[in-house]
């Protein structure tokens, strides 16, 4: 039965020691119910992991990705790597499954940028197994960039807002949580800097960055959200400085950087000291927060939206989006692994794809870059949370 209305999606396996396959096989019936999907990966190893996990699924080997329906009991796998899977031990760093995983988002995207397909989902990958294969990528987020060719991305962490509809905590809906008004409710953040050390942040910290940053999240929230976001933006330092008594990157690059988003027509507000903000964006105060480094927006993002939370690449050419978790080799083949990302990351994807083929709205006119300087003699004036 063909359904040429839904959006064809790709779904890599990721890193083959870890939880991927599983979860992969797990939400496979899920998936078809709200996506034409085709798994690109290692057609043997799904077929050990779904023997080993005694999980009833077959996996058929196909050429290229599929357009039509597919069986909720079988998975169609694309073959995308050369790399013997056989002898690999799960739960433990591997070259051979760096090298493979990287092999499966190069086909992917070779696909996707050949119009075979609508969007990418991913996966987990294994960092040390990716340095392990000589591949020098922090994460999926840079590898993507440089495959598609940006150098304008971000990541994001997204989840929908559970309670909104009826059926809105059902993962298998294909349909996003609507507030009663019928826009979706949701909620993200984008990080300014990511898979840097702590003390690298400061280098790469600059008024253009978190401005890029603020468009980006802005841009995507609109196509996610079907209208205006409000967007708010994290301090660096503890209590966003507290009027410059602990630094002054708020005044000298966050705030400025602020002002020039909000002069090209964004709603966004702060630096806001984000032991707080966080609180009042679960809250629905605002949808959209900018962090300024990685843990400062993972931590607190997901420890409030659990496994709802959806890692989503801005920048790119095409939707991409992946679970907000790692391989989690302490479990793998254990047969425990929780699918819930997975299936929310491909919900985000097909709400993306059919956002941007009707409701398609340009973002304010980028102007000339934004000053990197990063020096300044004035102090933030004190805030206060409204």
């Amino acid at each position: 039965m063909k359904r040429p209305d839904l959006p064809r999606l790709l779904i890599t396996l990721g890193d083959v020691a870890g939880i991927g396959p599983e979860i992969v096989l797990r939400a496979w019936p899920r998936l078809v119910e709200i996506c034409l999907p085709t798994v690109v990966g290692d057609v043997a190893s799904l077929r050990r992991h779904a023997e080993l996990l005694r999980i009833p699924r077959g996996v058929e080997s196909v050429d290229e990705p599929v357009h039509d329906w597919r069986h909720p009991d079988t998975i169609a796998c694309l073959q995308a790597t050369e790399v013997d899977l056989g002898q690999v031990r799960l739960g433990q760093v591997d070259a051979a499954c760096g090298r493979a995983a990287y092999d499966f988002v190069c086909r992917a995207v070779q696909e996707i940028l050949r119009g075979q397909a609508d969007a990418l989902v991913t996966a987990p990958l294994h960092k040390e197994a990716l340095a392990q294969a000589d591949l020098k990528y922090p994460g999926h987020t840079e590898m993507l960039a440089e495959l598609s060719g940006v150098t304008r991305y971000a990541m994001m962490l997204f989840a929908y807002r559970s309670g909104d509809k009826a059926n809105g905590n059902t993962i298998s809906s294909p349909e996003p949580p609507f507030s009663q008004s019928g826009q979706v409710s949701g909620w993200g953040v984008a990080h300014v800097t990511l898979h840097l050390r702590l003390r690298d942040v400061f280098l790469h910290l600059t008024q253009e960055a978190v401005l890029e940053k603020i468009e980006l999240l802005g841009a995507i929230l609109r196509h996610l959200l079907r209208r205006e976001p409000r967007l708010a933006v994290c301090g660096l330092n503890p209590h966003a400085s507290d009027g410059g008594l602990f630094g002054d990157e708020e005044a000298c690059i966050i705030k400025p950087a602020i002002e020039q988003a909000q002069a090209r027509g964004w709603q966004v507000s702060g630096p806001w000291p984000a032991d707080t903000l966080f609180g009042r964006a679960a809250r629905g105060e605002m949808e959209g927060i900018v962090a300024m480094y990685h843990d400062q927006g993972h931590i607190p993002f997901k420890l409030l939206a659990g496994l709802r939370a959806v890692n989503i690449t801005l920048g790119l050419p095409f939707v991409r989006t992946s679970v907000a978790h790692g391989t989690a080799f302490d479990i793998a083949g254990r047969g425990c692994a929780d699918p819930t990302s997975l299936v929310e990351a491909a919900r985000v994807a097909v709400h993306l794809v059919q956002s941007q083929r009707g409701l398609e709205r340009p973002g304010p006119v980028p102007s000339a870059a934004a000053s990197r300087t990063n020096t300044c003699s004035e102090p933030l004036p004190a805030r206060e949370l409204a």
